[in-house]
């Protein structure tokens, strides 16, 4: 019988893996008005993100084409997933966020006004365990954040 934690890893792995394997937001919007590529070249991975902003200004919808792992197709949609509806300056603040909890595994000061997005992208934290890994999981959220800039590619750095 295994244990809880066995258990949350088991979990964890079966989202990164649906979502890898079958993106909701892996198409590119009939309309947008930023995008940004980013590449990997140390893995391989390749993403294009995509932007449509609402009137507003807030992110009215993201989507994303890539060629990677798991780990960086997963990524790229449940970032997809969490910055719709949010301002730039938001996503960003995610971004941050997010890159803390894949380094570490956790994210002690974090803003609690992101609790929800990222409980939802929590299935990455385990990244931590593997460093090569991080930008895998880091790398379509630096193109968001250039498609966001207005540059057309990102790095991973």
């Amino acid at each position: 019988m295994s244990g809880g934690l066995d258990d949350l890893r088991d979990l964890y792995q079966d989202v990164i893996l649906d979502h890898g394997r079958r993106p909701r937001h892996g198409k590119r919007p009939a309309a947008f008005d930023a995008s940004a590529k980013g590449d990997n070249p140390m893995c391989g991975d390749r993403v294009e993100v995509f932007v449509r902003h609402a009137p507003d200004g807030r992110i009215a919808e993201a989507g994303f084409e890539a060629r990677g792992c798991a780990i960086s197709v997963a990524s790229a949609d449940l970032m997809a997933e969490t910055v719709a509806g949010r301002r730039p300056e938001d996503a960003r603040a995610l971004f941050a966020s997010f890159r803390e909890l894949a380094r570490t595994g956790a994210c002690p000061a974090c803003d609690p006004a992101l609790a929800d997005p990222l409980e939802r992208l929590a299935p990455l934290a385990g990244v931590h365990e593997y460093p090569s890994r991080v930008k895998c999981a880091t790398l379509p959220w630096h193109a968001l954040i250039a498609a966001l800039e207005g540059a057309k590619e990102a790095s991973s750095e």
